[in-house]
């Protein structure tokens, strides 16, 4: 897939990265949505460039309203695991045995 931290209006790969950002936004192949543009093109080409130009302004528009956050994730420091104690089935208080952890 496409390096996505790179702005797909200025990569030389696409036109203008309207269909990679729909493919972004609803979490599918852009491939598919290119696929579904191409019978649109030879039927009815004006509607079709004129839909592939709004729906590159929704894009836009959506894209400066609601910018994707590319915080780092945060960091969690590890802690160490106290070792789990077994409990023989007759023991007295003191009779409980540490199990041995999986690494």
């Amino acid at each position: 897939m496409a390096d996505t931290n790179r702005n797909t209006l200025m990569r030389p790969d696409t036109l203008f990265g309207i269909c990679e950002a729909i493919g972004q936004d609803f979490g599918i192949n852009p491939l598919w949505v290119r696929l579904a543009i191409v019978p649109g093109i030879f039927f009815a080409p004006g509607w079709t460039i004129g839909g592939y130009l709004v729906a590159g302004l929704v894009v836009l528009a959506s894209r400066m309203l609601f910018p994707i956050n590319t915080a780092a994730p945060a960091v969690v420091a590890a802690v160490p695991a106290e070792p789990i104690m077994a409990v023989p089935a007759n023991a007295q208080d003191d009779d409980r045995v540490p199990l041995a952890l999986a690494a």
